[in-house]
């Protein structure tokens, strides 16, 4: 399946988890794949292990919490790659869990707003002015089931999920008209490497959450990605799509 032969799409936070699985199905079916991580080594392993020709994955150092750097990294794909059709605003972190509002450490709540929220912001600042002259495109914002719900312990988490969505169905409204389709997806857990690695009572816990008593695989979220950076979506903007096994419909 060639859905994106001749396409250049970017995935952000891409060193593992559902972001480096994002990219592994979108590198097969066709597209020219560049990956962003904070730390060079690991973000080149990872495009090393899903291409290893070194010519259709293509690993960028970049921290999405410098407006700087992602002005930069959008620079440099334009000038490799010579445009950008997709974006997949993947990047992310959860910070503490368990953690009144009270007991919340500032620098804490600073580090995942800014990850969580300014890191999608500066994507698509810099991103959509690059889809743009490359002729229209479409852009996957990462919230989370978290976005529609609140969960108690993870309020800096579940402020900035929401704030995915706001700003999502924002610039879907700026550009419905202009070319670019904006949604967001909300996942619920999802069985990555890092989930695979916890207690087996707790991976069951994370599972039973859900109505359908599994987690959701990385290539069920992918698909839902891909599904949204292709011409099969083409009236879906400002969207949000859940992949929760069921969680926010209880």
């Amino acid at each position: 399946m060639d859905y994106f032969k001749n396409k250049v799409i970017l995935v952000t936070g891409a060193s593992t988890g559902v972001g480096e699985g994002i990219a592994q199905l979108l590198f097969q079916r066709g597209a020219t794949v560049f990956i962003t991580g904070r730390h060079l080594e690991e973000i080149t392993k990872t495009a090393q292990s899903i291409d290893i020709t070194g010519k259709k994955v293509i690993a960028l150092q970049a921290d999405m919490t410098s407006f700087s750097q992602v002005e930069e990294m959008i620079e440099t794909i334009i000038a490799q790659a010579g445009a950008l059709h997709g974006l997949v605003n993947n990047a992310g972190i959860t910070g503490p869990h368990n953690t009144s509002i009270v007991d919340y450490e500032i620098e804490d709540w600073k580090s995942v707003i800014d990850t969580d929220i300014n890191g999608v912001f500066y994507g698509l600042k810099y991103g959509i002015p690059a889809i743009l002259k490359s002729g229209g495109g479409s852009i996957v914002n990462l919230s989370s089931s978290n976005g529609i719900v609140g969960i108690a312990g993870i309020s800096a988490y579940t402020a900035a999920k929401h704030a995915v969505l706001g700003i999502t169905r924002s610039a879907a409204l700026e550009f419905a008209d202009k070319g670019i389709r904006i949604n967001a997806i909300g996942p619920g857990y999802v069985d990555t490497p890092r989930m695979q690695l916890l207690p087996d009572e707790v991976r069951e816990w994370m599972a039973n959450t859900h109505p359908m008593k599994r987690m959701a695989t990385r290539e069920e979220v992918a698909k839902t990605v891909a599904f949204l950076l292709s011409d099969e979506s083409s009236f879906s903007t400002g969207a949000f799509y859940a992949i929760d096994g069921g969680y926010t419909a209880q």
